[in-house]
């Protein structure tokens, strides 16, 4: 096991994960207090990115994006490419094969 790889990965995936949550809070108090929103296109990259999964607790937690197909459907979709990245990520840079 690689340690450095794996600790490097833990904050990323912490902090684009918290990112994406945060994201999502604060887009929702701008609609609501009509201010300059963040746009639709930088929080679907966030989720892309590998934020997925705080984008999705923020989605639901502010109740925000909810009805937007883009959002309803694309974040659910980017948390499975997501996956399969992680798995990648994992098999083939951070888990040392024997030889």
């Amino acid at each position: 096991m690689n340690y450095e790889y794996l600790k490097i990965f833990i904050i990323y995936f912490i902090g684009v994960n918290l990112f994406g949550f945060l994201e999502m809070g604060i887009d929702k108090y701008k609609a609501k207090h009509h201010m300059w929103r963040i746009p639709e296109n930088t929080l679907l990259l966030v989720s892309f990115l590998g934020g997925s999964i705080g984008s999705f607790i923020g989605m639901k937690l502010f109740r925000h994006k909810t009805l937007h197909p883009q959002f309803k459907y694309g974040i659910p979709a980017f948390f499975i490419i997501n996956i399969i990245t992680i798995y990648f990520i994992f098999t083939n840079f951070i888990i040392v094969k024997p030889t």
